[in-house]
């Protein structure tokens, strides 16, 4: 193959005569000039009117002067029309080398994987779409997977060589993960908090039990509303962004130049963040645990009547330790889920800025996901250990 491009492109130099095809019999053509990228302008119209008998016909290459791998391209698609049309025509008299070029452009054309999509592509069945997509499924899978392990061993390779830790990315993230992310997580939460008080006051002014509105509060944001809305946010917000920069730094190249320089994308782009982001998601959700209830004390106050200290005093009864700790230690699990896929993600990035986009939407649906089936997860457990 090599020897017959190496051939073709020093043919391709050759200044002859334009390609040509003269039909000498009706069975028989005549083919002459060079059958080039050069030379093959002048037969291009003439190549859909050529028609050979229903019978044993011959095309004599013997007069082609030069050929490189369009003209034998060409070359090949019209004997391959003919003999579909029902022609049995016969190539004879080209030189070897042409041949030997020849022979090796007849296996693409041949091959219908090689062609033009447009022209063989047909819709998939509904099955062939549920086998592609349970494939496609495991095949991520399978590389997340290989992606925590790889982070999971950059990690103890750190804690074995402090030395390594890049701090000052850590303590970047803590801020644009954590500090920055206070106003939201913040007005969210004292949000939910006054909707669970105010969900709740109609049914308990039925029995006359306001008081317990403090219960409900307190028990449902710091077990579960807190940590998992404070998730859901950092995922919307912390989690794209992370798949975004590292999916822009892939399109542009950026990745492949850090590698070329010696430095791990894996040491300087993932450990960070998901350092940063274990660290800053636990202070966030006892940010929107304080918010929270204090929302639930405002609607308590307004809708039942109950006053902050009657509140406060029924909450400390009512939520034990063990309740605040169960919804802060949620929250490092979270944060591991949240950064690991957005970088996974981002590091999947390929092409241009729709890929972007389109592994940003991934992360953010899969962090989510992940986030609630974790939650669940939690849920069961503590309820098996009486919780």
């Amino acid at each position: 193959m090599l020897a017959a491009e190496q051939v073709a492109k020093a043919l391709v130099e050759h200044k002859g005569q334009p390609a040509a095809i003269a039909q000498t019999l009706p069975q028989e053509l005549a083919l002459s000039g060079s059958w080039t990228a050069r030379g093959i302008g002048a037969i291009e119209r003439q190549l859909d009117s050529v028609r050979l008998p229903s019978q044993a016909a011959f095309a004599d290459g013997s007069r082609i002067e030069a050929l490189d791998t369009t003209g034998a391209w060409l070359l090949q698609t019209l004997l391959q029309r003919l003999r579909e049309e029902g022609s049995d025509v016969t190539l004879s008299g080209l030189r070897p080398e042409f041949a030997k070029l020849l022979e090796a452009v007849a296996q693409h054309v041949a091959d219908p994987a090689d062609k033009p999509a447009f022209a063989t592509r047909r819709p998939p069945t509904a099955l062939q779409f549920i086998g592609r997509d349970a494939e496609a499924r495991l095949e991520q899978s399978v590389a997340l997977l290989a992606f925590v392990g790889e982070a999971a061993l950059a990690l103890a390779g750190h804690i074995a060589h402090p030395a390594r830790f890049r701090w000052r990315p850590i303590l970047y993230n803590i801020r644009s993960a954590g500090f920055d992310a206070l106003p939201i997580v913040g007005l969210l939460s004292f949000l939910l908090g006054i909707v669970v008080a105010y969900q709740g006051a109609d049914q308990l002014r039925q029995y006359g039990a306001n008081i317990f509105v403090a219960d409900l509060v307190g028990l449902s944001m710091l077990r579960e509303f807190a940590p998992l809305i404070t998730a859901v946010i950092i995922a919307g917000r912390s989690g794209s962004a992370y798949a975004a920069q590292i999916g822009t730094m892939c399109v542009t190249e950026e990745i492949d130049a850090m590698r070329t320089l010696g430095i791990v994308p894996m040491d300087l782009l993932v450990l960070p963040k998901i350092l940063a982001l274990m660290i800053a998601l636990p202070l966030l959700t006892v940010f929107a645990d304080v918010l929270g209830v204090f929302g639930g004390m405002l609607m308590a106050r307004a809708q039942l009547a109950v006053g902050f200290g009657e509140f406060l005093e029924r909450f400390l009864k009512a939520v034990s330790v063990t309740a605040y700790l169960i919804g802060i230690c949620k929250a490092p699990v979270f944060a591991a889920i949240i950064s690991v896929v957005g970088c996974f993600q981002g590091f999947r990035t390929k092409g241009g800025a729709a890929s972007v986009g389109r592994q940003t939407t991934r992360s953010v649906v899969q962090s989510i996901f992940l986030v609630i089936l974790a939650d669940a997860l939690f849920s069961i457990i503590f309820s098996a250990l009486d919780l």
